[in-house]
């Protein structure tokens, strides 16, 4: 009986492979790459990158002399739902002793860390995409979480 050689399981990514795509994502004007590799999906994306597609500008008015280009921006009482650019487990705190980056009430500006989201053994620092107060936390503490998952809502 001779072995026939063995093909790559489903969902094997090599991490050295994977840290060399995360490095050479890093060295392109991509914002993300998706891959697809024995009936497995990889998506990257470079941190920040699915918040700050969501980011409304709030520089100063330009001079009356050039029209500022039109852009929507939410009602003063709308609220948004905050959502996770990734999947992995969420943590509120840097560590367990650690206060949580932000709680309920909170008033938090454009940038400010809301979160943590550990995907592949990477720390993510999830980032505010608007400024306004949190008026709901919608998952636990180290609870795992989907892509497009709401997260919080910031009103």
């Amino acid at each position: 009986m001779t072995d026939s050689p063995k093909k790559p399981a489903a969902t094997s990514f090599d991490i050295k492979q994977l840290d060399q795509l995360a490095k050479w994502l890093e060295t392109t004007g991509l914002e993300e790459v998706e891959i697809e590799s024995h009936g497995t999906r990889l998506r990257l994306r470079k941190p920040g990158s699915a918040v700050a597609q969501h980011v409304v500008a709030a520089a100063p008015a330009p001079a009356a002399t050039a029209p500022a280009p039109h852009k929507p921006e939410p009602a003063a009482d709308a609220a948004t739902t905050f959502k996770s650019p990734m999947v992995g487990t969420f943590y509120r705190a840097n560590s367990p002793e650690s206060p949580a980056f932000v709680k309920e009430g909170d008033t938090v500006t454009v940038g400010q860390t809301l979160g943590i989201i550990e995907a592949m053994k990477t720390m993510n620092q999830i980032e505010a995409d608007r400024a306004g107060t949190v008026t709901k936390i919608l998952v636990a503490n180290a609870q795992a979480v989907e892509y497009g998952q709401p997260l919080f809502i910031i009103q």
